[in-house]
């Protein structure tokens, strides 16, 4: 199974890749200009990488979930994507990618910090997936 994580954001979205479970690989985020633009870089990352499985960061539990799977939804219908769609709890995630960023470059804002917090959010999904084995 290849996998992509999304961590989806108004000005970047953040990327990761894995085909092998235990390896994860944060991908070049991609600066989002409008929803079109977006959903078509996503669905050729997917069509290029030959993706079975997208995981998207959602914040689980919080008042905002609700919104937040309604507009990750219409994204995906955008990116027409036919596998399966997963939702990962992406809390903390952000934070986390920051402090694995260390220096100056943290505060550079190119997407890395977006694309290593989906390769965290995709991590936490592959673990809890081992774990139920």
């Amino acid at each position: 199974m290849k996998y992509i994580a999304i961590d989806l954001g108004l000005k970047r979205i953040g990327l990761a890749y894995s085909a092998h479970k235990d390896l994860v690989t944060p991908l070049p985020a991609i600066i989002r200009k409008n929803r079109n633009q977006a959903s078509s870089e996503v669905r050729k990352a997917i069509n290029e990488w030959e993706i079975d499985v997208v995981v998207i960061g959602i914040p689980l539990g919080g008042s905002s979930e609700d919104e937040m799977r309604r507009r990750i939804a219409h994204f995906m219908n955008l990116v027409d994507f036919g596998g399966e769609v997963f939702y990962q709890d992406e809390a903390g995630s952000s934070l986390e990618a920051e402090s694995l960023m260390k220096g100056e470059i943290k505060y550079i804002r190119d997407g890395r910090i977006d694309s290593i917090s989906a390769m965290i959010i995709l991590q936490r999904y592959l673990y809890k997936k081992k774990q139920q084995r």
